[in-house]
């Protein structure tokens, strides 16, 4: 299974994070399939970017993100995004 999660860079008891969609076997820090964005909880306010389109891609073939990731999806618009895709694809394969 395909998940988007966050793997954590940054110095000791510096982190910041990548996200990052990878294999769910993979290890937190280990192989990953593609970078869309980063966080950085330790700024106030916490910053984070997303490139909304490959993510909105991802969620639409069936990726699943963590609890975390999906936190910070939520406040852009790739959970939408990603029903518009299922939709169109569903109407190009019954035309």
């Amino acid at each position: 299974m395909v998940r988007i999660r966050l793997r954590r860079q940054g110095a000791k008891k510096q982190p910041t994070y990548r996200i990052v969609v990878a294999d769910s076997e993979s290890p937190r820090d280990g192989r990953f399939i593609e970078v869309i964005g980063f966080y950085n909880p330790r700024t106030d306010p916490e910053t984070f970017q997303v490139n909304v389109e490959r993510a909105a891609y991802w969620l639409s073939v069936g990726a699943q993100p963590t609890e975390a990731v999906a936190r910070l999806l939520a406040k852009t618009e790739a959970f939408q995004m990603a029903e518009a895709l299922k939709e169109q694809a569903k109407a190009s394969q019954a035309a």
